[in-house]
């Protein structure tokens, strides 16, 4: 059976297409095996042929690849852009509202037990649903915490594993607070607030040091300003690629992207050192 992979499938077309070219080799020796040596035959004709077939195996990689785009961002504007309504504006946890892509979502529950952090620091609570799900996978878990960041307080519901902390991510009473509350426990961090490129920059900055080797730094929201969706303020992906290229001890992991479609591509960093 035809693997329904999408790289499986590139691949699969640019062997193909040398195996054809391969074929076409075969062929003219097996049913002219003198024609090499008649009078104005050159095999550069007969290698040119072969390559031309390797290239169009390759164009159509090429083209498949542009392809599955195209379709993959047009069905991201879609769902965030023009479904914004009954979609974004419509997704809870346990009812509670969140704003967040649930394949994403279901990206958080898989780091979450594969890296087992102690605590995760999020900054934009909004009205507390996806510190509600981070910290009810905690309660899966059994181990676990959230602290939740937002300059203005929404009357999230209270729970157990979460600590609602109020004021601007980046001040520095806000920071002295987050750092005393995480000590020595094993941190990860979600950066959810103000989208616009200096305020990621710096919260970045601040937070960066606060991760622990093996977790994650999640930049949320990386698909604004064109990429691909208009719909929003922000860019995000500006400030990420300003901050990895000073340092080096994150990178960003694109395994997290096997969805397709994720709100944070390019920002699922994770400490590497």
């Amino acid at each position: 059976m035809l693997s329904k992979d999408p790289e499986t499938l590139r691949w699969l077309i640019f062997l193909f297409s040398g195996a054809a070219a391969l074929a076409l080799l075969l062929l003219v020796h097996k049913l002219w095996p003198n024609l090499l040596r008649k009078p104005g035959f050159r095999a550069f004709d007969l290698v040119i042929t072969a390559v031309v077939f390797l290239f169009i195996g390759m164009h159509a990689t090429n083209l498949w690849h542009e392809r599955e785009e195209v379709v993959v961002n047009s069905f991201h504007r879609l769902y965030h852009d023009t479904w914004w309504g009954p979609t974004v504006r419509n997704t809870y946890w346990f009812g509670t509202p969140l704003l967040k892509c649930p394949l994403d979502l279901w990206v958080y529950q898989e780091i979450l037990h594969e890296t087992k952090p102690d605590v995760i620091v999020e900054t934009g609570t909004w009205q507390g649903g996806s510190a509600g799900f981070f910290a009810s996978l905690f309660d899966l878990m059994g181990h676990g915490r959230v602290v939740t960041i937002d300059i203005k307080s929404f009357d999230p519901p209270e729970r157990d594993r979460v600590t609602y902390l109020l004021g601007s991510s980046t001040s520095d009473e806000i920071i002295r607070q987050v750092k005393e509350s995480v000590h020595d426990d094993k941190v990860m961090v979600v950066l959810d607030s103000d989208h616009s490129k200096e305020h990621v920059l710096n919260e970045l900055r601040l937070y960066s040091e606060m991760v622990t080797v093996g977790c994650y730094l999640v930049v949320e929201d990386m698909h604004l300003n064109g990429n691909p969706v208009q719909f929003g303020d922000g860019d995000p992906a500006a400030a990420v690629k300003e901050f990895l290229a000073s340092n080096s001890n994150f990178e960003p992991d694109r395994s997290r992207e096997k969805f397709g479609v994720s709100w944070n591509r390019g920002g699922w960093l994770k400490r590497v050192r």
